[in-house]
């Protein structure tokens, strides 16, 4: 009989650490948290429904008291854990060292109260050493540890419950704000906000092509100065498109390309060479963020991919632990990384002493290692993408991490970088100009024969790179092969991507590694930002969301204040810090106005359509033109005059210029004429689900109130170019045809929910197209009611557009056509595709990132149940036939949803819970 239970957090983990220990251990999952706070009301007990704090979920009058709930879909879990429970007389808890894991193993305990010995079981790397030196040597639970992430937890829904129905009632229903999300978003907001101020500045260059006697190489230099004055270049220009220095000349069109004829004629000479040696080091090994950034840089993954891709190799024993701060690598690591060093590389590549990693971070959170392949042999890259698969997500992250651990150990790469400069005076003005070009060889490359960093700056990503010269020496002559002039024109700050929005994080002190995925998940999901390829773009509603966070909670968004946060969390886990007064001093104030003074203080004092609104400029007239973000989408505005703004504009597109092309442009809401039987005027307009006509106009003072009679457009027919008689046909949908022969029941034509078809009775059949609605008769119709009821969607319409396969699974990614617009899918699951996406721009890096974040948000499986014996059937029939009533109160009682409430439990919740923008339990 086992005497031992193992509880880890996921499946996987279970499997991979149930081979290392012996039939004296049980391992089972979790299956991550057990308990949370209450995400809706329907979570709260009955008998706590009617205290005031219930809603909340926190009893903030009582010390912060939170109230945990064991969701309905963990019940069955626990039941299963304290079944195995009873059967063994030792309980070890191997959830994650880190705060997540501490406080799901504090949590593991309160909900199974077990009565025998319990151990806290920790490890690193899933391998059958570090596993059985776990065994070997548990410790106590660490309730610092889980103090702060109680904290952590408690801050969150406090600031979700309390911010985000200001969101609610002055920007738009369903928004949320969050202690991290929020000032993520904010970093987005505002480099969009320096993107739409931005001016461009245009200047003019010369790039000269050069060569040597003697010599086939070709080289670059660019025009650097006439008559000794510095040609402007853009690194001289401010974002207002203003030089940000007078000693400088700004070339135009004309002038550079009259200076470039004339140096065509002009005899150069070489007169200065400057050689200076630079020496590179090698890059630490991975901690969470910049693997995060690297493999967003490398392979265009994004944050939740990559972590995704890391859990499964951690779990799957390839790894070491993925939700690190730190860049430390123990001393066994260190001398197996030196010894693949030697017999990958040999021995020049091998520095004398091994290299020591210190961690940037500050505080950081955990003792953990850096991420380093797991084990003492680090498993060749090869022999593991044969293992996993060749191209899957696993197989290349591994790559990244093998060969950035063992690069850390490797010899400086050493160079030279070449500074030349040409001089000569034009043929005709004979004015002065000099000439530069740079060079750069690699005379030892060291680490980089096994690894060279990403960058998202084109430009730094050559540095790593050589770029010859050919031998030039002071007072060479050299002949002209080209004189190019080129117009150039500054750049507004690059958009964030999820890399180096990681790092902009990172260095603000925002949140922590593990929560990265995490926070840029959220921002996505609440319709805050979107992709345009990688970059990062945030919509109107962020716009309107920060400003109103920035004017009325400002505190809460600063990122000072939001870093200070962290460091109070890390002096909790520590000891430093006491969970309680520090909840206090944040909800109630302690000189300072606290989260709750702040909503009620300022609730009211909140101008929704000045929050609303961001400025775009002013027309000729000097009249404001404003964009704001409305209940049915973002729309520009100038004075009475509005005008929706398509998707595919981002902020910093809309200018001045285009804000005035949407309110001009035909806005499709116009009269067709008069309709002859009735006098009302008939008009075309849009709404919020497309274009359609309408009979008369709405009459505010009716008495009942009457809706005029409307029908949609059809989709070959556009606002534009539709008919008075195409209306007045329209109008008339649902068409009655006449009386079935079999009963007189009449048969109909209308367009559905799901396109054009006919109706009779109960029986409906689908019409091809919705033209037909207009010409079919009653002869037609009759014949397609009399042919038998074909399946719908039995022939599956072909795809959009196809991507090619996904490594990992080899399965086909398409993109097809649904009922909610175009997805992705790989046949088992469906992605909808988020705004900057289209059908034409989507990619397959791109398709598996969007079928990554379902996979994710997918419950977990469960097994299929075995079927019960015939005697066990036939006992749990004569149970239910003997008392329904009784069966349906016990399910009333134990908070299972009865048959009548199964749709309803299902539905998701829509309370305060979902809206509130708390960042999950972090590392």
């Amino acid at each position: 009989m086992p005497k031992k239970l193992v509880i880890v957090e996921s499946p996987a983990k279970a499997r991979t650490i149930g081979k290392y220990l012996g039939d004296d251990y049980v391992v089972e999952s979790s299956i991550g948290h057990v308990r949370d706070l209450p995400r809706s009301a329907a979570d709260v007990p009955p008998s706590l429904k009617g205290e005031p704090w219930a809603r909340l979920g926190v009893d903030v009058e009582n010390d912060f008291k939170p109230l945990y709930i064991v969701p309905s879909d963990k019940k069955q879990q626990i039941t299963k854990l304290k079944k195995l429970l009873k059967d063994v007389d030792e309980l070890y808890l191997a959830t994650d060292e880190d705060r997540e894991g501490e406080s799901i193993a504090w949590h593991l305990l309160e909900v199974l109260n077990p009565k025998q010995p319990v151990r806290r079981m920790v490890f690193h790397e899933i391998t059958e050493a570090a596993i059985q030196h776990a065994v070997e040597s548990p410790r106590d639970l660490d309730r610092r540890l889980v103090d702060a992430q109680e904290a952590r937890r408690i801050l969150d829904r406090l600031f979700g419950y309390e911010v985000s129905p200001v969101l609610w009632k002055k920007v738009r229903q369903g928004l949320s704000a969050g202690r991290v999300q929020s000032p993520a978003t904010r970093i987005i907001v505002e480099r969009e906000r320096e993107r739409m101020a931005f001016v461009p500045a245009v200047y003019w260059g010369i790039t000269g092509t050069f060569a040597v006697a003697d010599d086939p190489q070709r080289f670059d230099a660019e025009l650097l100065t006439i008559d000794g004055t510095k040609v402007a270049t853009g690194k001289d220009f401010g974002d207002d498109g203003a030089l940000k220095t007078s000693d400088r000349i700004v070339l135009d069109q004309d002038t550079a390309t009259t200076l470039g004829d004339e140096l065509e004629q002009s005899s150069f000479t070489v007169t200065s060479v400057e050689a200076k040696p630079y020496t590179r080091k090698p890059y630490p090994p991975f901690r969470t963020s910049t693997l995060q950034q690297e493999a967003g840089r490398k392979l265009r993954f994004g944050a939740r991919r990559t972590m995704s891709a890391a859990q499964r190799l951690y779990e799957g024993g390839f790894i070491t632990y993925m939700r690190t701060d730190s860049t430390t690598l123990s001393d066994a690591a260190v001398a197996t990384a030196r010894d693949l060093v030697r017999s990958k590389y040999g021995a020049d590549f091998l520095p004398d002493k091994p290299r020591m990693y210190k961690s940037s971070v500050k505080n950081a959170q955990e003792a953990h290692e850096a991420i380093r392949p797991a084990g003492d042999t680090f498993p060749d890259v090869d022999t593991v993408a044969r293992q996993l698969g060749p191209n899957t997500d696993e197989a290349r992250v591994y790559e990244l991490i093998w060969k950035r651990t063992v690069a850390s150990q490797m010899k400086d790469a050493k160079g030279e970088s070449l500074v030349v400069r040409l001089g000569a005076a034009a043929a005709t003005s004979g004015r002065r100009v000099e000439f530069g070009a740079t060079g750069r060889s690699i005379l030892f490359p060291g680490f980089l024969r096994a690894y060279v960093e990403g960058s998202d700056d084109p430009d730094a990503a050559l540095d790593d790179q050589e770029r010859p010269l050919p031998v030039l020496r002071e007072g060479q002559a050299t002949d002209v092969e080209a004189m190019e002039p080129g117009g150039h024109e500054t750049k507004p700050p690059r958009r964030y991507t999820e890399a180096s929005l990681v790092q902009r994080l990172e260095e603000l002190g925002i949140g922590r590694p593990s929560t990265y995925a995490s926070i840029i998940s959220t921002i996505q999901d609440r319709g805050y930002v979107y992709k345009k390829g990688t970059a990062l773009v945030p919509t109107f509603t962020a716009f309107s969301a920060i400003s109103l966070l920035e004017q009325h909670f400002d505190a809460l968004v600063d990122y000072a204040f939001t870093a200070r946060m962290e460091n109070d969390l890390d002096a909790i886990a520590t000891g430093d810090e006491e969970a309680i007064p520090w909840l206090s001093r944040f909800y109630f104030g302690n000189g300072h106005p606290g989260l709750k003074n702040m909503v009620d203080l300022n609730l009211d004092k909140i101008d929704a359509r000045e929050i609303n609104s961001t400025p775009i400029g002013v027309d000729e007239h000097g009249v404001p033109i404003v964009a704001r973000s409305g209940r049915y989408g973002p729309y520009v505005a100038r004075g009475e005059d509005t005008a929706s703004i398509p998707e595919d504009i981002a902020p910093d597109e809309l200018t001045v210029e285009k804000a005035i092309e949407l309110l001009n442009a035909p806005s499709g809401d116009r009269t067709l004429g008069t309709d002859p039987d009735t006098g009302l005027p008939v008009l075309v307009k849009t709404g919020r689900y497309g274009p359609y006509v309408q009979l008369g106009e709405i009459d505010p003072d009716a008495t009942p109130k009457q809706k005029p009679r409307t029908a949609s457009l059809f989709k070959t027919m556009s606002p534009e170019a539709v008919t008075l008689r195409e209306a007045l046909q329209l109008l008339t949908i649902p068409r009655e045809l006449g009386p079935h022969p079999d009963n007189g029941e009449p048969v109909v034509a209308l367009n559905g929910r799901f396109g054009p078809y006919l109706k009779w009775g109960s029986e409906t059949r689908s019409l091809e197209t919705e033209e037909e609605l207009m010409s079919i008769t009653l002869e037609e119709a009759l014949a397609k009611l009399a042919e038998p009821k074909k399946r719908r969607g039995r022939t599956a319409a072909p795809p959009l557009k196809e991507l090619g396969k996904e490594p990992e699974t080899d399965k086909d990614i398409v993109v097809k056509d649904g009922r909610f617009g175009p997805y992705v899918t790989d046949g088992e699951y469906n992605a909808s595709l988020r705004q900057g996406d289209t059908v034409e721009s989507i990619t397959l890096e791109r398709a598996i990132e969007l079928l990554q974040i379902r996979r994710d948000k997918a419950p977990e499986k469960k097994p299929a149940k075995k079927p019960a014996s015939k005697k066990a059937a036939a006992k749990k029939t004569a149970t239910k036939k003997k008392s329904p009533a009784k069966s349906k109160t016990a399910a009333k009682e134990s908070g299972a949803p009865s048959p009548a409430e199964h749709d309803t439990a299902k539905q998701p919740a829509t309370s305060a819970a979902d809206a509130s923008g708390a960042e999950p339990a972090e590392g």
